[in-house]
């Protein structure tokens, strides 16, 4: 059964504070057109840019994830995009009238309350899900981070974390399904250690940090005259070390609390392959750089699979539209300079051609006779001709005409063509043809691997009694 798309029945908004800016912001959830996916505006901006939520993005993950596109930033995005992946929603426009989104209470409860109570609705298109396909491998030695994505039906996590701190310790998280986030992960808070806190108000860089917004781990040694410091930092009447080694200001709302909101932070990282997965994502040590560089992983081969998705494979049997006779009652082409031998799919707007390169050809004989390759020159001219069964398709009596090329662009080679190749020539037309002027967009393959490609400009000419003749 497939599963259909969905996205916010109506507008819903939260605010808050952002964290390291400090900046009071309102995000707005708007309903959003089917293959829409997350994107950011934001409409304190003159033309109120918007933001793409892709791992192409991400400009800094120092202290969140932050992604930037059409000369305009979003910051600390991970908790609003945990919160939608795991209410599956897909397509969704959050404007913001700030650069950083609402810390809240550090985690994403919130904002999946909001939009749980605003209520989704089904749309027409089905989700399209990307399987990993294999384990898919992600580590960086040096922090000993580690980090796989194997096959699964279904989209799992398997969180680790180990903070070489007698506090902390290991701890480990995981949900079976995602289903599970809402109950199991979306409250659970972001976290720092004491030391870290220190280190940030020192610097000024949590101008929006609030001890209801954080776990604050407290790693050493500390007296009576710091707490009454930090006490008086955050307004606090009083603050102690609860006997879980952390600031008294919150209770953990979960044992293990601090793996399970890395657990989230991934999510919502990953969400940023711009498609929602399956598989089991298991990881050791996890981080924003990791989680960004891993989803750039992933997406690279998404990228890669849906490029061979496009490749039509062609059966060399099977009856061509024009073979080599009726290809020479169309072009003016003899051998040796006839390049193409079959026409294997035309319509108006697109053809493709068949080129076989044997030993026979004469070129050979003073081409690299010891190495032998297929001259890229000849690559373009038995493109220009697959383009030029394409425009004289065109007109009617297309014996009566030639095309003559006017222009070659952005040619280039990817790799050499050697005999016993069979180069698959794609041309397609940029634009209708106007006044006899054709433009198109050719590339040659061979088997999965593009050898040539470049942009090509033909006119319509009626042939001369000399060259009928």
């Amino acid at each position: 059964m497939n599963v259909k798309q969905k996205t916010i029945k109506a507008p819903v908004s939260v605010s808050g504070t952002g964290l390291h800016t400090g900046q009071s912001v309102t995000m707005t959830f708007n309903p959003a057109p089917e293959n829409h996916g997350y994107k950011f505006r934001r409409v304190d901006i003159e033309g109120s840019p918007v933001i793409d939520a892709d791992c192409d993005n991400v400009t800094d993950t120092s202290r969140g994830t932050t992604i930037t596109q059409n000369g305009a930033s979003v910051s600390t995005i991970e908790h609003v995009l945990a919160a939608l992946v795991g209410l599956e929603v897909d397509n969704v426009l959050i404007d913001m009238d700030g650069p950083e989104t609402p810390i809240m209470d550090g985690s994403s409860i919130q904002f999946v309350d909001a939009i749980k109570d605003m209520g989704l609705v089904e749309q027409e298109a089905d989700r399209e899900y990307y399987h990993i396909p294999y384990n898919i491998h992600y580590s960086e030695p040096d922090r000993k981070v580690e980090m796989v994505a194997m096959p699964l039906d279904d989209y799992r996590f398997t969180c680790m974390v180990d903070y070489n701190s007698q506090v902390l310790g290991s701890q480990h998280a995981s949900i079976s399904t995602i289903s599970e986030f809402n109950k199991e992960i979306a409250s659970c808070r972001t976290f720092c250690f004491l030391h870290e806190l220190e280190m940030l108000l020192k610097h000024d860089l949590i101008k929006g940090g609030d001890l209801n917004n954080a776990i604050v781990v407290v790693d050493k040694e500390v007296d009576e005259e710091e707490l009454a410091h930090l006490a008086k930092i955050f307004n606090r009447k009083d603050i102690k070390v609860a006997p879980q080694g952390i600031l008294n200001n919150i209770e953990l709302r979960h044992q293990n609390e601090p793996a399970r909101h890395k657990l989230l932070d991934m999510i919502g990282d990953l969400a940023l392959v711009g498609v929602p997965l399956r598989g089991h994502i298991m990881a050791a040590r996890p981080g924003h750089a990791a989680n960004v560089a891993f989803a750039k992983k992933i997406k690279t081969l998404i990228k890669k699979e849906r490029s061979r998705k496009h490749i039509k494979i062609y059966d060399p049997n099977a009856k061509p539209v024009y073979d080599t006779v009726q290809i020479m009652n169309i072009l003016p082409h003899r051998q040796p300079m006839l390049m193409i031998d079959k026409i294997l799919e035309l319509t108006k707007s697109h053809v493709v051609g068949l080129k076989n390169v044997t030993m026979n050809e004469e070129i050979f004989r003073g081409h690299f006779p010891g190495t032998p390759l297929f001259p890229g020159v000849l690559q373009i001219e038995a493109m220009a001709q697959t383009g030029g069964i394409l425009v004289l398709n065109t007109v009617p009596d297309p014996e009566n005409y030639i095309t003559l090329f006017l222009k070659i662009e952005n040619a280039r080679f990817k790799a050499p063509v050697v005999p016993g190749d069979t180069i698959i020539f794609h041309c397609n037309l940029l634009a209708p043809i106007r006044r006899g002027i054709a433009q198109m967009k050719g590339i040659g393959m061979v088997g999965e691997r593009v050898v040539v490609e470049a942009e090509l400009m033909a006119q319509i000419v009626k042939r001369t009694k000399t060259e009928e003749a």
